[in-house]
This record gives C-alpha cells, structure tokens and sequence, in this order.
C-alpha cells in the first residue's frame, strides 16, 4: 500500500484499539488536531494495520491515518497496488451525512433574521452575506413563496465575501426592524445595498463569528447555505443558488 500524505508528529499517545471510538476516546494526538480547526468526524476501516479517521478542515474532507505508535498522523491517501482508494467511499459517506436534528436546533439558536409570515408552514433557514449576488438571487425567486405566506426564511447572517461584508451584517442585525434591513439591503442591492456600521461591536462580531462557524460546521464553505425539512420531514440541505426543481423542493409547491 501506498500513502500521499502529509505528517503530523505529538509526544507519545495512548494505543490504538481494536473498536472504534465514541470521541473521548479519541487518541490525544486527533484532539490535538481537533484544537488547530480540524474536525474529527468518525473513525473508518482501513486495511494494513493503521487506525483511519475521517476529518474536515472548513469543507473540506480529510483522511487521518494513525500509526501504529500513536505518536503520529498522516494526512493524506491510502492506495492499494491497483491505485483504489481504501477510504474513499467512507470518507464520502460521513462528509456528507444529512445534518441532524441537533444541527438544525443549532440553526434555530443562531443568530437569524425572519423573512416571512411567523405563521408559514414551511421553515427555510439560509446561510447569507449582504454581498452575496446569488443569495438576493435566491432572495428574489423566493417571494411569490414568502409573499404568498407559505415559506418563512430564516437568514443566518454571515460576513464572509467582501471586507465590508460584517458591517453590512451588523447593520442588519442591529436595526429597529432586522427584517425591514435585509428587505431595503435586497431592493438596494444593484446599488450597493444598506449602508455598513462604522463599527462592529465586539458582542455583534462574536455572534457573526458563531454563524460562520456554524455554516462550517455544517459543511457549507459559501453562500448560499440552504437547510431545509423535505416532504418527509427530514432535513435537506443545498449549497448555492437553486432553480427550478431544486427550489421547488426547497420551498414547496407555489
């Protein structure tokens, strides 16, 4: 077997085991990981010895392989003699599990501005930036829905895109009326949209922080983030601007 990997070293660790993990059972080295922004998501079956972790750094999927010391973590990917990847598949898999329940009571607790009648059947939250073409987009084709009172969205406000992106967010958040700042924002928008703070309070700037960290922690890395109930109530999820089918899907029949 094969490895391309980069390799990360720590002070010695505790054996590896023969079961898989709950995460505090994790070797000491993966929490150290975990603490320069990684996320352990699982541990997977690998052949030739190694323990295999499946991990994200913002987005982005990662293998961890432990070596049989525990003193060390490669980072990279495991290849059998025909070139096959021998975690590709679990990799996968676990990158993209749906989002929990837990992960969308997370959404309910975060830092969001209504849009929408308090009584729409249908609860739409979505990951957005002041700046962002494709979430006005995504804005402007979700309003016979929002208009028509079926669909409430719930915009979890993110500064990610320009330097100015946090201040229009706080800007937002931070007036009489946050739903009436986001409208005027989108209606405004091909004119540069609401006018930014001169400053961001450090309290706004956390909970703008929180809510990109949680876009990540979701797995988005941009806006549009979309999560959603389907049909059958579980929890749907969409990064970037849909159409057609998709946004019928999303919001429902019109």
């Amino acid at each position: 077997m094969l490895f391309t990997a980069l390799l990360f070293g720590s002070a010695p660790q505790i054996a590896a085991a023969e079961d898989v993990p709950q995460p505090q059972e994790y070797p000491r080295i993966l929490k150290a990981i975990e603490q320069q922004g990684l996320t352990i998501l699982g541990e997977m079956k690998v052949p030739g010895g190694l323990r295999a972790f499946a991990a994200k750094a913002g987005a982005q999927p990662l293998a961890l392989y432990l070596t049989p010391d525990g003193e060390h973590v490669v980072v990279g990917t495991l290849v059998d003699a025909a070139g096959q990847d021998m975690a590709e598949t679990q990799l996968k898999e676990m990158v993209e599990a749906p989002i929990s329940e837990e992960g969308w009571q997370k959404l309910e607790r975060s830092t969001w501005v209504k849009d929408g009648s308090p009584n729409a059947p249908r609860i739409v939250y979505v990951f957005t930036d002041p700046n962002c073409p494709y979430c006005h987009q995504f804005w402007k084709s979700a309003r016979p829905w929002v208009e028509a009172g079926k669909v409430q969205l719930r915009h979890v406000m993110v500064g990610v895109i320009r330097q100015d992106s946090p201040a229009k967010a706080a800007a937002i958040l931070e007036a009489k009326s946050p739903e009436e700042a986001l409208a005027e924002n989108e209606h405004k928008y091909e004119d540069g949209g609401i006018a930014p703070l001169e400053t961001v309070s450090p309290a706004m700037a956390e909970k703008l922080e929180h809510n990109a960290t949680l876009m990540t922690e979701l797995g988005f890395s941009g806006t549009p983030a979309i999560v959603f109930r389907k049909a059958d109530g579980s929890i749907g999820q969409m990064a970037g601007l849909p159409q057609d089918a998709a946004l019928e899907m999303i919001l429902g029949s019109r």
